[in-house]
């Protein structure tokens, strides 16, 4: 059930005491038997910041129960799970080596260099805080307001891609609900990927290789309902269609 806004308890603007229960959270889902598989960046485009009434980027933990990619051989994907999801398409990354510098020395060709593929994405975006009634401290202890995600079974590498000249269309059973661009997330999502690693350095927690990073949504997110069909296509990739069951 959704609870009340966490800013209740720890205010709208002491953001370590909101990763600091966002650390809890994660440590809690790690003690049931889930292991950490990437990190996600929230928050990155315009749209989505006046979506959740945010001004600023916020990151967390991807988890191997969190993975759903079997949606994409045709298997309904559960919404058992969820509370009140939306959904949204981005880019994601693999890491073939450690981001692991001071964070001052972390450059823009340093994580492209880091980037083993590139592979289209889909977030289940959820709040556990009734009505999505959030301020930014609550999406970040929320862990970044992560659901569910999907990734695509073929990468690219960026020798063959640019991804802040992507383009994104998604639609829910055949109609188009959201549209954007690759400069949309932080004006290119590897440089949403090279924020997030002078974050996690700052943390003390860096970026390793084989991470899966979603670097952000393209577009505004948009809810769906048990029984949808979504597609999202991403210039560069094959397009990404789950159905989600009960």
């Amino acid at each position: 059930m959704p609870c009340a806004p966490v800013r209740d308890l720890i205010g709208t603007d002491d953001l370590p005491a909101a990763y600091a229960v966002q650390q809890g959270l994660v440590q809690a889902r790690l003690a049931g038997g889930a292991t950490v598989v990437g990190r996600k960046i929230g928050a990155t485009s315009e749209a989505v910041q006046r979506q959740l009434g945010v001004d600023q980027p916020d990151f967390g933990y991807l988890l191997s129960d969190m993975d759903v990619s079997h949606g994409v051989d045709g298997t309904p994907i559960s919404m058992a799970t969820l509370v009140q999801p939306r959904v949204e398409a981005e880019v994601a990354f693999v890491l073939s080596r450690d981001i692991d510098a001071a964070p001052d020395e972390i450059t823009l060709a340093m994580v492209r260099d880091a980037v083993d593929v590139a592979l289209p994405a889909l977030e289940i975006v959820d709040s556990r805080i009734a009505e999505w009634d959030i301020a930014f401290t609550d999406t970040v202890a929320d862990n970044a307001s992560s659901g569910l995600y999907v990734v695509g079974r073929e990468g690219r590498p960026l020798g063959d891609l640019e991804p802040r000249e992507v383009t994104m269309s998604l639609s829910i059973n055949g109609e188009e609900r959201s549209t954007g661009n690759g400069a949309a997330c932080l004006g290119d999502p590897l440089e949403a990927l090279r924020w997030l690693a002078v974050q996690a350095a700052t943390f003390g927690d860096p970026l390793r290789a084989g991470h899966l990073i979603l670097s952000g949504a393209l577009g505004p997110f948009v809810p769906f309902a048990a029984g949808d069909r979504v597609d999202a296509t991403i210039s560069g990739f094959d397009t990404l269609s789950v159905t989600f069951g009960a």
